[in-house]
């Protein structure tokens, strides 16, 4: 690393140190660039080279995360909620989980309440899965290979839902992914939860076509954020729609195959098991 890489890294680590001890004031980007003597222009620029996200998005995330942590005492208000992150208003803070969380704080707050959600466990050719539906669509599929810590991570994304162990048809329809007859996959409905950045990655995710692969950097190209390949990294995972959501075809630049929430091997096999149906390998 040379002397100004090192400068700039000491630069954008007093910047983060900066907002996060005073992200409650909600510090703008002429604020922060003042505190590490560079201009917005390049701060910003420098920032998001060194953070993956812009200065801002990076203040709404501590901010989500101090208010999130409000939200969790029942006794607390969204008033409340937002005076105490330094929002001047709720409108802001609605504004901030919508944009981020992809819900309301009431609908946060509530932890799914008043959501039904069917579930059920079936086989697939990488081992058994859990996949979980809404009358909107699929919302959660994972591997199952400890069937109750499955259904426990599952819980923990809807915690107040009303639960169901039954095959419904948008399960139906989501289970022709294994099967040979791929006409069926236009049937396939999702409902997802997640940030907005989140759901660019994985629409982005979609247009990677059976049988083949893309890069993190690719995926950011994509989603017009070609410095954010971390941040592309971390939203691949957390996709909550296993397969469906085909974070698996994403690898490493150097042709490495990387990890994979489920497991290396298991996502070397789906790989492969790709590619022979679509006639790549014999």
């Amino acid at each position: 690393m040379s002397s100004q890489e090192i400068i700039n890294y000491e630069r954008i680590a007093e910047a983060i140190n900066y907002i996060k001890l005073n992200f409650k004031e909600q510090p703008n980007l002429d604020e922060v660039a003042e505190k590490v003597n560079l201009s917005p222009f390049h701060f910003q620029r420098m920032f998001t080279d060194w953070a993956g996200i812009s200065p801002k998005k990076f203040l709404q995330y501590l901010s989500l995360d101090y208010a999130k942590g409000i939200l969790k005492d029942k006794q607390a208000t969204l008033f409340d909620t937002a005076f105490e992150t330094g929002l001047s208003g709720t409108s802001r803070l609605h504004d901030l989980f919508m944009n981020i969380e992809g819900m309301t704080p009431a609908e946060y707050k509530n932890g799914g309440k008043a959501l039904s959600i069917n579930y059920s466990f079936a086989e697939s050719p990488f081992g058994n899965i859990i996949v979980a539906s809404t009358p909107k669509g699929i919302c959660y599929m994972a591997f199952a290979d400890d069937r109750e810590q499955a259904f426990n991570n599952l819980y923990e994304q809807f915690p107040n839902a009303q639960y169901t162990q039954v095959v419904d048809i948008a399960q139906q329809n989501a289970l022709f992914i294994f099967k040979k007859d791929w006409s069926e996959l236009s049937k396939i409905k999702l409902h997802l939860k997640g940030t907005s950045f989140q759901l660019k990655v994985w629409e982005a995710l979609l247009n990677v076509p059976l049988g083949g692969l893309s890069t993190y950097s690719s995926v950011a190209a994509a989603i017009h954020q070609p410095n954010a390949s971390r941040a592309v990294g971390s939203a691949v995972g957390d996709n909550p729609v296993a397969f469906l959501i085909p974070c698996h075809r994403v690898i490493k630049s150097t042709g490495e195959t990387g990890q994979y929430h489920w497991g290396a091997t298991r996502k070397s096999a789906m790989i492969g098991w790709e590619a022979a149906k679509v006639g790549l390998v014999e």
